[in-house]
Protein backbone atom coordinates (compact mmCIF):
# COMPACT_ATOMS: atom_id res chain seq x y z
CA UNK A 1 0.00 0.00 0.00
CA UNK A 2 1.39 3.33 -0.98
CA UNK A 3 2.03 5.91 1.80
CA UNK A 4 -1.02 7.92 0.05
CA UNK A 5 -3.83 5.29 0.53
CA UNK A 6 -2.34 5.21 4.06
CA UNK A 7 -3.15 8.01 4.53
CA UNK A 8 -6.37 8.39 2.68
CA UNK A 9 -7.17 5.04 5.06
CA UNK A 10 -5.98 6.82 8.23
CA UNK A 11 -8.51 10.15 7.56
CA UNK A 12 -11.67 8.24 6.96
CA UNK A 13 -10.69 5.99 9.83
CA UNK A 14 -10.56 9.03 11.98
CA UNK A 15 -13.59 10.13 10.73
CA UNK A 16 -15.94 7.40 10.97
CA UNK A 17 -14.33 7.46 14.64
CA UNK A 18 -15.25 11.30 15.42
CA UNK A 19 -18.88 10.21 13.85
CA UNK A 20 -19.00 7.70 16.50
CA UNK A 21 -18.44 9.67 19.61
CA UNK A 22 -20.45 12.48 18.51
CA UNK A 23 -23.30 10.06 18.13
CA UNK A 24 -22.59 8.20 21.07
CA UNK A 25 -22.65 11.20 23.61
CA UNK A 26 -26.00 12.32 22.20
CA UNK A 27 -25.48 14.04 18.99
CA UNK A 28 -27.74 12.31 17.02
CA UNK A 29 -30.78 13.63 19.35
CA UNK A 30 -30.05 16.84 19.69
CA UNK A 31 -32.66 19.31 20.45
CA UNK A 32 -32.20 22.70 21.54
CA UNK A 33 -32.56 23.75 25.16
CA UNK A 34 -36.09 25.23 26.22
CA UNK A 35 -36.57 29.01 26.58
CA UNK A 36 -36.79 30.57 29.73
CA UNK A 37 -40.17 31.35 31.42
CA UNK A 38 -39.84 35.13 31.58
CA UNK A 39 -42.44 35.77 33.70
CA UNK A 40 -40.17 33.74 36.33
CA UNK A 41 -37.53 35.62 38.93
CA UNK A 42 -34.35 35.41 37.16
CA UNK A 43 -31.29 34.91 39.54
CA UNK A 44 -28.66 38.21 39.02
CA UNK A 45 -25.06 37.07 39.17
CA UNK A 46 -23.37 37.97 42.27
CA UNK A 47 -19.67 38.45 40.29
CA UNK A 48 -21.11 40.42 37.77
CA UNK A 49 -19.90 43.43 39.44
CA UNK A 50 -19.28 47.24 38.24
CA UNK A 51 -21.54 49.07 35.71
CA UNK A 52 -20.92 46.39 32.58
CA UNK A 53 -22.10 43.73 34.87
CA UNK A 54 -24.98 45.69 36.48
CA UNK A 55 -25.99 46.99 32.99
CA UNK A 56 -26.13 43.26 31.45
CA UNK A 57 -28.19 41.76 34.48
CA UNK A 58 -30.73 44.90 34.05
CA UNK A 59 -31.24 44.16 30.31
CA UNK A 60 -31.71 40.65 30.77
CA UNK A 61 -34.27 41.25 33.72
CA UNK A 62 -36.00 44.14 31.63
CA UNK A 63 -36.46 41.85 28.52
CA UNK A 64 -37.85 39.03 30.70
CA UNK A 65 -40.05 42.07 32.36
CA UNK A 66 -41.02 43.43 28.76
CA UNK A 67 -41.35 39.25 27.38
CA UNK A 68 -43.56 38.15 30.26
CA UNK A 69 -46.11 40.94 29.81
CA UNK A 70 -46.48 40.34 25.96
CA UNK A 71 -46.73 36.33 26.31
CA UNK A 72 -43.57 36.07 24.12
CA UNK A 73 -40.42 34.48 25.08
CA UNK A 74 -37.23 37.19 25.81
CA UNK A 75 -35.59 35.75 22.79
CA UNK A 76 -38.36 36.45 20.27
CA UNK A 77 -38.46 39.68 22.05
CA UNK A 78 -34.87 40.83 21.69
CA UNK A 79 -34.64 39.59 18.29
CA UNK A 80 -38.15 42.05 17.48
CA UNK A 81 -36.32 44.85 19.16
CA UNK A 82 -33.11 44.62 17.05
CA UNK A 83 -34.46 46.46 13.83
CA UNK A 84 -37.69 48.38 13.27
CA UNK A 85 -38.29 45.63 10.50
CA UNK A 86 -38.04 43.31 13.04
CA UNK A 87 -40.40 45.10 15.40
CA UNK A 88 -42.82 45.41 12.36
CA UNK A 89 -42.71 41.38 11.83
CA UNK A 90 -43.26 40.77 15.74
CA UNK A 91 -45.58 43.65 16.01
CA UNK A 92 -47.86 41.60 12.75
CA UNK A 93 -47.31 38.22 14.20
CA UNK A 94 -48.36 38.47 17.54
CA UNK A 95 -50.77 41.43 17.12
CA UNK A 96 -49.08 44.07 19.18
CA UNK A 97 -49.77 47.81 18.39
CA UNK A 98 -46.97 50.33 19.57
CA UNK A 99 -49.02 51.42 22.58
CA UNK A 100 -48.84 47.51 24.04
CA UNK A 101 -45.31 47.52 23.14
CA UNK A 102 -44.57 50.53 25.06
CA UNK A 103 -46.36 49.67 28.33
CA UNK A 104 -44.69 46.30 28.27
CA UNK A 105 -41.03 48.13 27.69
CA UNK A 106 -41.81 50.21 30.92
CA UNK A 107 -43.12 47.32 32.82
CA UNK A 108 -40.12 45.34 31.95
CA UNK A 109 -37.76 48.61 32.68
CA UNK A 110 -39.10 48.75 36.12
CA UNK A 111 -38.97 45.44 36.85
CA UNK A 112 -35.67 45.21 35.89
CA UNK A 113 -34.67 48.74 38.50
CA UNK A 114 -37.21 46.39 41.49
CA UNK A 115 -34.83 43.32 40.73
CA UNK A 116 -31.44 45.53 40.82
CA UNK A 117 -32.16 46.94 44.12
CA UNK A 118 -33.81 43.58 45.34
CA UNK A 119 -30.56 41.99 44.52
CA UNK A 120 -28.58 45.36 46.19
CA UNK A 121 -27.31 46.64 43.19
CA UNK A 122 -28.62 49.80 42.50
CA UNK A 123 -29.16 51.96 45.37
CA UNK A 124 -32.66 52.88 46.70
CA UNK A 125 -31.80 56.77 46.33
CA UNK A 126 -31.01 56.43 42.68
CA UNK A 127 -33.62 53.88 41.98
CA UNK A 128 -36.52 56.10 42.52
CA UNK A 129 -35.77 58.65 39.80
CA UNK A 130 -35.01 55.84 37.49
CA UNK A 131 -38.56 54.70 38.41
CA UNK A 132 -39.84 58.17 37.87
CA UNK A 133 -38.08 58.77 34.48
CA UNK A 134 -39.39 54.70 33.25
CA UNK A 135 -42.64 55.33 33.84
CA UNK A 136 -43.61 57.69 31.25
CA UNK A 137 -40.30 57.23 28.83
CA UNK A 138 -41.49 57.35 24.93
CA UNK A 139 -40.94 53.86 23.27
CA UNK A 140 -37.61 54.69 21.23
CA UNK A 141 -36.02 55.59 24.16
CA UNK A 142 -37.31 52.42 26.24
CA UNK A 143 -35.86 50.45 23.54
CA UNK A 144 -33.13 52.19 23.52
CA UNK A 145 -32.62 51.72 27.26
CA UNK A 146 -32.62 48.12 26.72
CA UNK A 147 -29.98 47.74 24.00
CA UNK A 148 -27.88 49.98 25.85
CA UNK A 149 -28.50 50.02 29.68
CA UNK A 150 -25.28 50.95 30.64
CA UNK A 151 -25.71 54.45 28.79
CA UNK A 152 -28.97 54.50 30.80
CA UNK A 153 -27.14 53.39 34.18
CA UNK A 154 -23.97 55.64 33.54
CA UNK A 155 -26.08 58.77 32.31
CA UNK A 156 -25.25 58.82 29.23
CA UNK A 157 -27.82 60.22 26.71
CA UNK A 158 -31.18 61.80 28.27
CA UNK A 159 -29.88 61.32 31.51
CA UNK A 160 -26.47 63.16 30.78
CA UNK A 161 -25.85 64.61 34.60
CA UNK A 162 -26.72 61.97 36.76
CA UNK A 163 -23.62 59.24 35.69
CA UNK A 164 -21.08 60.55 38.54
CA UNK A 165 -23.57 60.34 41.28
CA UNK A 166 -25.10 57.07 39.93
CA UNK A 167 -21.37 55.85 39.48
CA UNK A 168 -21.04 56.45 43.25
CA UNK A 169 -23.98 54.96 44.53
CA UNK A 170 -23.79 51.63 43.01
CA UNK A 171 -23.24 49.10 46.12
Amino acid sequence: MTRARILVVGAIVVSLALVGVYVAAGGASYTPEKSRNPCEPRPWHENSGGLEGLAEEFTLSALDGAACQLGVTREQLARALATKENRERFSKRFHIDDEKLSKAIRAGLLRAIDDAEEHGRLNGIIAAPLRATVENIPLEQGIELVHDAKKFLSGEGFLSGIGDALEELLP
